[in-house]
């Protein structure tokens, strides 16, 4: 029998206040509903039509989301990606897809939609618990680019791995200063080639880059890259945004970036 700690129900309670689960088929709706209410939700809606889910969606602002991958009137995948790159307050919230369809593909175009977790149809209560306390308790680096919008897809359903870590960035929330700062670098640069193809999203990826590079340029004392990313901000708040006018700003905060990474000292191996 599933007995989870108090305590890690506690800490997740905080996320759980509000839910939404995204299903047409009511029995499945219900049964996780049951579920999610024995982990401390309070508040729990339903819908199994997608338009209509965007709609509750602004209205309820939920710590975290449910959904199927299809039905009826519903794609879990294109839910997923109008959430993030709408403007609703929730569209960073924890998406779990729950569903029976466990194919290769569908677990990658989940995972390239920008849900958090994956889980498959039927599932155990402790499994269901283990995609909360993920969720909810081990955030992922949020990545806001123009071709992907979401969490770090490098570290998707990351709480099964139980292998060797890697990455230079295991162990640390984002990274090291110089992968920040060349993730950074190469979504700016993105985001500038595909602006024309969307203007929204590609402004917002920006902003969000130059906030990140800004912080850490803070927290280095790299006056050269604050400096760049300032002016780079200042043209995006003109409002009057171009592909050919971001050349320039983007250009300089790159090499800043550059800069400061091949000033950084080098790691030796031991």
């Amino acid at each position: 029998m599933f007995a989870a700690n108090a305590r890690t129900i506690s800490r997740m309670e905080p996320a759980l206040r509000r839910v939404v689960i995204v299903d047409a088929n009511l029995s499945s709706a219900r049964l996780l509903t049951d579920i999610v209410k024995g982990m401390g939700a309070r508040e729990v809606y339903s819908e199994g039509d997608e338009e209509r889910a965007l709609e509750l969606l602004r209205d309820v602002e939920p710590g975290v989301i449910f959904t199927e991958r299809s039905g009826d009137r519903l794609n879990g995948e294109t839910l997923a990606r109008r959430i993030r790159r709408s403007s609703m307050s929730c569209r960073m919230s924890p998406i779990i897809m729950v569903t029976g369809e466990a194919t290769a593909a569908a677990i990658k175009g989940a995972r390239d939609a920008g849900i958090h977790e994956f889980l498959r149809k039927p599932f155990t209560t402790g499994d269901l618990f283990k995609r909360v306390e993920n969720v909810t308790l081990k955030p992922r680096p949020w990545i806001e680019a123009v071709g992907y919008v979401g969490p770090d897809r490098r570290r998707f359903n990351s709480g099964e791995y139980s292998g060797a870590r890697k990455r230079r960035s295991d162990g640390a929330a984002g990274g090291g200063p110089a992968e920040i700062r060349d993730q950074a670098s190469r979504i700016l640069v993105s985001a500038m080639s595909q602006f024309e193809q969307d203007p929204s999203q590609a402004t917002r990826a920006i902003r969000q880059q130059a906030e990140t590079l800004n912080g850490l340029a803070i927290k280095t004392a790299d006056a050269r890259l604050a400096m760049a990313v300032a002016t780079l901000q200042a043209y995006v708040a003109s409002g009057q945004v171009t592909k050919a006018g971001l050349a320039q700003p983007i250009g300089t905060v790159v090499t800043a970036a550059r800069a400061a990474n091949e000033a950084a000292p080098v790691a030796r191996a031991s």
